[in-house]
């Protein structure tokens, strides 16, 4: 009996978000002033993002902070969210943050880790999606981490649906050509 191993490359990064606001540049009208509420408080949210650059799948996390045991539980659950095994393996491009690397990281069956050189986050497909995320919050202050993350969670549901764009921004030319 000869069986089928489906394979794909991904790519999986993190993103710090708090109520320190995200500050862009506005346009305002000619002699005004722009006025943005700026509210300084060092609380954070991580936005963990699995982006799948060949079809514009991607895949979500919302956690209160980053490290080794929940990168396990994130990976455990997206081995089991996408069917990991025998007969499916992804290849996951990641950096090399110390809960990536720790002797600790429990890799689920199926799922195989690739280390990006350091200090290059242009390689990280997963990288580009920092920006769609950003777009709801930015020049936004937040009471809460909680009012922080509804915003976030409704956008990331936005994101799941838009597959083509995400394709677009995140398929490099070079990306991993890995069977389907």
């Amino acid at each position: 009996m000869v069986r089928s191993r489906r394979r794909s490359a991904s790519g999986e990064d993190e993103h710090r978000l708090g109520l320190k606001p995200i500050l862009r540049r506005v346009y305002v009208p000619e002699g005004e002033t722009p006025i943005a509420d700026v509210n300084w408080r060092f609380k954070w949210l991580w936005l963990y993002a699995f982006v799948h650059p060949q079809t514009g799948e991607s895949y979500w996390w919302i956690l209160p902070y980053v490290n080794t045991k929940l990168f396990n539980q994130v990976l455990a659950d997206f081995a089991r969210e996408f069917g990991l095994g025998a007969n499916k393996h992804i290849l996951l491009a990641i950096d090399r943050a110390g809960w990536h690397t720790s002797k600790n990281l429990e890799i689920p069956e199926g799922l195989h880790l690739t280390f990006l050189p350091s200090h290059s986050p242009e390689l990280q497909p997963a990288q580009r999606l920092w920006t769609l995320v950003d777009e709801p919050i930015a020049n936004q202050s937040f009471n809460t981490l909680h009012d922080l993350e509804n915003v976030l969670f409704h956008r990331c549901q936005s994101l799941l649906q838009q597959q083509d764009f995400i394709r677009g921004l995140t398929g490099f030319h070079w990306w991993f050509q890995i069977g389907a």
